[in-house]
């Protein structure tokens, strides 16, 4: 799969909630993860984080909304339960993408949800739990961005194999 992407939050406050949120990450390949104003000791979550993942992908943290540094060209993605947001189904994941989530009883803040070049939402009823939404998130991003084998129009798995991957014809660089 071409392309990377990292996962964040803005103001989490349950350490629980950050263990299972950076192991959710770091399960689906993410390269980085990173929290905005964290209500929580970031070094607490070893609980709900029985991958590890800060010794696997690095965290980084920032003060404020204005602080959060990106890769250049890397996009930013909120997801947040909002009327006007993409349905993830609909949506087209961004080859370079940073995607955050909001906190446990809150919101995305204005500041960053100005910055998000997207925002797409979960279809539920109601909001989730938010290491359930990242997994979500993340599983569609998987699901959409990488090569499966075709599913059957029956019940079951796939009656194809996954054709052998096409490599491009020779290419040449040439100075103008």
């Amino acid at each position: 799969m071409r392309g990377y992407f990292g996962l964040g939050v803005e103001g989490i406050s349950k350490p629980m909630n950050a263990g299972s949120l950076f192991r959710t990450a770091h399960a689906f390949g993410a390269d980085f993860v990173f929290a905005i104003a964290p209500d929580v000791n970031l070094r607490m979550v070893r609980k709900a984080d029985t991958s590890e993942a800060a010794k696997h992908v690095p965290l980084y943290e920032y003060p404020t909304v204005e602080a959060l540094q990106l890769p250049h060209g890397c996009q930013l993605v909120g997801v947040e339960f909002l009327e006007d947001a993409v349905d993830l189904p609909s949506f087209t994941h961004p080859a370079r993408a940073a995607y955050v989530l909001g906190s446990e009883r809150g919101t995305l803040s204005p500041a960053l949800l100005a910055r998000c070049s997207h925002v797409v939402r979960i279809p539920t009823r109601f909001c989730v739990n938010i290491a359930v939404a990242a997994a979500i998130l993340l599983y569609d991003r998987m699901l959409t961005r990488r090569r499966f084998a075709p599913r059957p129009t029956g019940t079951g798995g796939p009656v194809e194999a996954l054709p052998p991957h096409a490599h491009g014809g020779r290419f040449t660089r040439r100075d103008t």
